[in-house]
């Protein structure tokens, strides 16, 4: 196994901002190209760059969202008082993100090492990239969305949740998945990649927590020898790109052109059909997030 450098890192860092947004699944595309940089997905240096590249993408979406965050958290007090004379739609939406929420902490803790196997499996990959693609394609016939907040419902936040959990798989885009389904039940464009990336936030604290703990249960020896450079590097390239990435996304959800990028089920079939090895078609992956 080789060890992460400055490189290595750089590439890994613009890979995850850009496809923790872009509907695509970071998670498919980081571990084939961890594996053809012949890194250890499992080592504490790995760990460590995941939890920091995720936190990376976390300040994007911080930067990106500051506006309506800023708006958001103004009107939650207020609406906890009783003399509130307006509808809460603070709490609503509050309420709607831990009705997301609950379904994807469930499946993802119940399911974690079936999740965790599938990263060396690109078969599996491959098939759910094609689902990616496939689901990204419908967008083109969704209609007019006639739901807003008031309608949504916690069900339909708890179906989002479902697809956000299936996301875990890797090769199922968390973006493309989540805000695919709420556009399915009726979400309006800018709502649903709204609420997409609102239940985002616990799910990438939870998602770095997991691995942060799991690397700090090693031996203290190997956190000892853990090189910090490239992990910062990936760490703010990741979020540099991903406030590019998502602002293109959220352009592209405006524009209803998700369907764009449903063509990725071509190297989903290509993976489960076995054509590419697994080193071959992470270079492939590699550069196909890149252009």
């Amino acid at each position: 196994m080789s060890d992460l450098d400055y490189v290595g890192a750089a590439l890994l860092g613009v890979i995850q901002g850009l496809t923790e947004f872009l509907p695509i699944s970071s998670s498919a595309h980081l571990a084939l190209t961890q594996r053809w940089l012949g890194l250890d997905p499992d080592s504490t240096r790995m760990l460590l760059f995941d939890v920091v590249t995720h936190c990376g993408t976390l300040v994007a979406v911080f930067i990106v969202f500051a506006a309506p965050a800023r708006r958001f958290l103004r009107r939650l007090p207020s609406e906890l008082s009783p003399a509130w004379p307006q509808r809460r739609y603070a709490l609503q939406i509050c309420g709607l993100a831990a009705a997301a929420s609950v379904p994807t902490a469930v499946i993802g803790l119940a399911l974690k090492d079936t999740f965790e196997s599938a990263f060396d499996k690109p078969r599996w990959i491959g098939a759910a990239l094609i689902v990616t693609g496939l689901l990204l394609a419908c967008t083109k016939w969704t209609g007019r969305a006639t739901c807003g907040w008031r309608e949504f419902g916690w069900w339909r936040a708890a179906l989002v949740g479902f697809a956000q959990a299936g996301a875990i798989l890797p090769g199922i885009s968390r973006s493309g998945a989540t805000i695919c389904i709420a556009r399915f039940l009726g979400l309006r464009k800018r709502w649903a990649a709204q609420f997409s990336f609102l239940i985002a936030v616990p799910a990438i604290l939870g998602a770095a927590a997991i691995k942060f703990k799991d690397a700090f249960e090693r031996p203290v020896n190997q956190l000892d020898h853990t090189i910090w450079g490239p992990i910062i590097l990936g760490g703010l390239i990741s979020a540099v790109v991903g406030v590019g990435a998502l602002r293109l996304l959220l352009n592209m959800v405006q524009r209803a052109k998700l369907y764009y990028f449903a063509p990725y089920w071509l190297l989903g079939v290509l993976l489960v059909a076995g054509v590419l090895e697994r080193n071959d078609c992470a270079g492939v992956v590699a550069l196909a997030a890149l252009f």
